[in-house]
């Protein structure tokens, strides 16, 4: 295929001054990330003293040693327990990701206990949610490591209670899709999420620091009358010699992790995975820190940032001549095809149609594809309207939500308006959405939707006799503020409008892992039942 010829300068002031800016947003990813560690971290000697191991100790335990790790929604909730972001600890309250256990790709998900004793934080609930909708689409076993003091009651919403349902659903139709579901119960599983441990198919709890029950001894005497110790009303060993809810009984965090890893190297399931030869992009990864501006209006060759993902820096352009601010074109990622879907400027009627032919023709070959989104909508004007934009624009986005192969989004810089839709914005479910640290979502920029407001209100104050030029100034203001203040990827990543924020220059090592579960689960039939599997 032909190898894109690069136009980069890494010596430029421009190069330059887009690297700084990425690092400088890096560095405040990496803070908002280690802020949550920190805070966990913090509960080291009560749980030392518990013989109890840190969450992220029992996830780094549980995985493979030197295999592949990918986060999932690191940054969720931010913001949303305290508005000050340089205080605020994001990951909601649960460590989540797709990883190797026993050389078994699973899914995994750990209740964050060493902060408030794993309580759900802000979006904990739609982090869950999502982990788990990843575990279904992607067909994953799902393990989890629960010690969670469950909702915080002081914060009860009844929206919270009826939605929550959901995680415990969800659980049941990942069992009967015939995905299996390790639960180890570390510690407290207490209320609605005793049923969190219940509705698992392999169940192991800890001598002495499992807990499990409807009702904890002051819900029942409050409720009932009735006063039980924890041990005897929900422990370990009760659970596993007596209800018959534990399936395994371990002796600390230690043994029941070793106990989760067999159950997982003694299950029928097949290992993965497929590897072809490739020759690695001609470009430096680094370089993918200094090519997209730090203004988003500033316009980028998206194919610099192609040429630094894909195999040889081969990229074979589909229909290059035509609609040519919408780039389509066939590449290889570690050996693997993919198609690439991107833009160079806003999407025209015949770039419209060019990528809806492209998706199409992607989707009678089974090719996955990628979405790189660099776009500030569809093209607008009566020129344009007369040349069927909206049909046109329609078309594209009917390819998108009914294609048939895997699709994967990343935002690389601004996704405004209906090109985040035409694009395969979240909305449009892709398999796996990520952004960079400077990617910026929204209707519109900010100073577009302040004058499109201006001239309404100004038009208005006209009708009135007099136009107000201070009052229209504070309006736009006002506006611009609004809109600036919800574009920036630690707001949207915070709300769970993508699966994580990434390092550009982990790009290619990220995508070639997503394309890869996506494979896998395709070629993957698990034993689908009517039911999940009961408990005795």
């Amino acid at each position: 295929m032909p190898v894109i010829e690069s136009r980069l300068q890494p010596d430029s002031e421009a190069f330059q001054s887009h690297s700084t800016a990425m690092h400088a947003l890096l560095g405040q990813l990496r803070a908002h990330e280690q802020r949550a560690v920190a805070a966990s971290q913090a509960s080291a000697p009560r749980f030392a003293k518990r013989n109890q191991l840190l969450p992220r100790e029992r996830v780094a335990l549980l995985l493979d040693p030197g295999s592949p790790f990918l986060p999932i929604a690191s940054l969720a909730g931010l913001g949303h327990d305290q508005p000050d972001l340089t205080r605020s600890v994001p990951g909601a309250g649960v460590i989540a990701g797709i990883g190797f256990v026993s050389g078994i790709r699973c899914m995994v998900s750990a209740s964050d206990s060493g902060i408030d004793a794993g309580a759900l934080q802000p979006m904990g609930l739609d982090k869950q949610l999502r982990v788990q909708e990843l575990a279904l689409e992607n067909k994953l076993p799902y393990v989890q490591l629960v010690e969670s003091a469950g909702a915080n009651l002081m914060a009860y919403r009844v929206q919270d209670f009826v939605r929550g349902g959901n995680i415990f659903r969800n659980l049941a139709r990942l069992s009967a899709a015939g995905l299996p579901v390790i639960t180890v119960t570390h510690g407290s599983s207490t209320a609605g999420g005793a049923y969190q441990t219940g509705l698992s198919d392999y169940i192991v709890m800890v001598r002495d620091r499992t807990r499990a029950f409807l009702a904890g001894p002051p819900l029942l005497k409050a409720a009932t009358g009735e006063v039980a110790s924890e041990e005897a009303l929900g422990g370990a060993v009760m659970h596993t010699s007596v209800s018959g809810l534990g399936d395994y009984l371990a002796e600390d965090d230690r043994d029941a992790i070793r106990i989760a890893r067999e159950i997982l190297a003694n299950i029928n399931w097949p290992a993965s995975r497929s590897v072809r030869d490739f020759k690695p992009p001609r470009h430096a990864a680094e370089e993918l820190m200094g090519v997209m501006p730090a203004d988003w209006k500033r316009p980028v060759d998206m194919r610099e940032v192609i040429a630094r993902l894909v195999d040889d820096s081969d990229f074979l352009a589909f229909s290059p001549d035509y609609g040519p601010a919408t780039v389509c074109g066939h590449a290889r990622l570690e050996g693997w095809p993919v198609g690439i879907i991107t833009n160079n400027g806003p999407i025209d009627a015949a770039g419209a149609t060019k990528a809806t032919h492209f998706i199409q023709a992607c989707c009678q070959s089974r090719t996955p594809l990628l979405y790189l989104h660099n776009i500030t909508g569809y093209m607008v004007g009566v020129a344009h309207e007369e040349g069927g934009i909206i049909k046109h624009g329609a078309k594209m986005i009917q390819a998108v939500t009914n294609a048939n192969v895997p699709q994967v989004t990343l935002h690389c810089g601004a996704s405004f308006g209906a090109g985040n839709y035409g694009m395969c914005g979240r909305g449009f479910a892709p398999r796996f959405c990520f952004s960079w640290p400077n990617a910026v979502t929204a209707v519109m920029g900010g100073e577009q939707a302040a004058k499109t407001m201006a001239i309404v209100a100004e038009a208005a104050m006209a009708r009135q006799g007099a136009v107000d030029q201070g009052k229209l100034d504070a309006i736009q203001q006002k506006i611009v503020e609004r809109f600036e203040g919800q574009m920036s990827v630690f707001t949207t990543s915070a709300l769970l409008l993508d699966d994580g924020v990434i390092d550009p220059r982990d790009t290619r090592a990220v995508l070639a892992e997503v394309f890869a579960i996506c494979r896998e689960a395709d070629a993957r039939t698990p034993q689908a039942m009517q039911f999940g599997v009961a408990r005795p």
